[in-house]
């Protein structure tokens, strides 16, 4: 990378790898929560997933690259640590609130990713990208926002 230009696309390519293995991911997540509450903004969450991997793949589109993903170790290692949690967590409490830190560890680096991502887009004048790249930013906020209301509402007990 020499250029911001040239850290953008592989920031956005970085960001195309990890929307797909979220995607990949979540359903196991999913599969291993039994409250309601967080089953359903886990659902939701993967359809939004869905949605941004197409959003992503017009940002590509809209900045003339041809849409790739970059192996995202950032990602990587969240997901590993999530599939740790779910493993390990033995009472359906200590599983929830683990689950909900972990989802919320992935929507901060989304957030983070996606911010910096459409600042530079701004910068570069790449109009289309910042407002998609916007939108997803504010989907990603959203979900981090609806965790913390379910942990703080549901979850988070002494017992």
């Amino acid at each position: 990378m020499k250029t911001l230009a040239d850290a953008f696309e592989h920031t956005l390519q970085d960001v195309y790898y990890a929307e797909n293995a979220i995607a990949k991911a979540l359903p196991k997540v999913i599969e291993a929560v039994s409250n309601g509450d967080l089953k359903t903004a886990l659902k939701d969450h993967l359809g939004e997933t869905k949605g941004q991997i197409k959003t992503l793949e017009a940002v590509f589109k809209s900045i003339g690259k041809k849409v790739s993903g970059e192996k995202c170790d950032a990602i990587e290692g969240l997901i590993k640590e999530t599939e740790g949690v779910i493993e390990e967590a033995e009472g359906a409490v200590a599983k929830h609130a683990a689950i909900v830190g972990c989802c919320q560890a992935v929507e901060h680096y989304e957030i983070a990713r996606y911010g910096t991502l459409r600042e530079w887009a701004k910068a570069l004048g790449e109009n289309e990208a910042h407002d998609l790249l916007s939108s997803i930013l504010d989907e990603e906020k959203a979900a981090n926002h609806k965790l913390t209301h379910i942990a703080i509402t549901s979850l988070n007990k002494t017992k």
